[in-house]
């Protein structure tokens, strides 16, 4: 088991929400694939072990996300066509709002029931639907302000059968506001980007080089969105604290972005990737 990344005051961050982080900065639609001496060394600055580095990389290829390409003695890593999907998907939610401004008042509704013989589906699903920004309302129920189409994300799980969704406005005493409170912990929510925006504005900025802190930037960003729903202002406490945190890790992002850049082009050989 490779072990998580927690340097001074931070989160514990896995190498792979660090690769991640890595090759959909700089890997992902540029047509390249990196020497994996360069990815191991970008790991090693922010802490990570070449040994953790090198099982969480062939863990990522079985997982079919990385294929390797080879050049006389060298190893370069590139993304698989799946692999490029998954970091679009991250991508996007990176690049998205933290709170949703556009709601027409409407709920998605969905349900499942899976036989005890398809417990690790039932895992699997309760995955990609929190990923989608759903959550557990009762035992089967699931919900969202969103009418965001996952009907792709359960076609590869097989599940389309298994479920069935709807949308719906609350009604008489059902209060919007509770039904958000039931169905996500905002309160840890809300804590996670306090932690965020403190760290990164007292000490995290002065660790490390510009490249190290992007990639650490980014990860950690991407495990808080991952547990955010995105909800509507109007079901969400006043002042929300992801709004804050969000205006930091834009501005980090972008203020760190041309440094990066130029460490990540001298420490990442490249090859084309065809």
């Amino acid at each position: 088991m490779v072990a998580a990344v927690a340097p001074s005051g931070g989160a514990a961050v896995r190498p792979e929400a660090l690769l991640l982080t890595l090759f959909g900065d700089y890997v992902l639609d540029r047509g390249i694939a990196v020497s994996t001496g360069g990815v191991i060394a970008v790991l090693g600055r922010l802490g990570v072990s070449e040994r953790a580095t090198r099982a969480t990389l062939s863990r990522m290829s079985r997982r079919g996300l990385l294929r390797t390409i080879r050049q006389g003695r060298q190893a370069f890593l590139g993304l698989t066509a799946h692999g490029a999907a998954v970091l679009r998907d991250g991508q996007r939610k990176l690049d998205g709002d933290i709170v949703e401004r556009h709601w027409d008042g409407r709920w998605t509704l969905l349900t499942f029931s899976l036989p005890e013989s398809r417990r690790a589906d039932r895992h699997a699903l309760r995955t990609r639907l929190g990923w989608f920004g759903f959550g557990p309302l009762r035992s089967g129920l699931w919900v969202s302000p969103s009418a965001e189409d996952i009907s792709v994300a359960l076609a590869e799980l097989d599940l389309l059968a298994h479920t069935e969704v709807f949308r719906a406005e609350a009604f008489m005493w059902t209060d919007p506001a509770r039904i958000a409170r039931e169905a996500w912990d905002l309160p840890e929510i809300a804590a996670g980007y306090d932690r965020f925006r403190r760290r990164w504005t007292d000490t995290a900025a002065e660790e490390f080089d510009e490249l190290s802190r992007r990639v650490r930037l980014g990860a950690e960003w991407l495990l808080l969105i991952r547990r955010d729903p995105v909800l509507p202002a109007a079901l969400l406490p006043a002042d929300w604290p992801g709004v804050r945190a969000a205006a930091v890790f834009r501005t980090l992002r972008q203020q760190w972005a041309g440094p990066a850049d130029s460490l990540a082009r001298a420490i990442l050989t490249a090859v084309v990737d065809e």
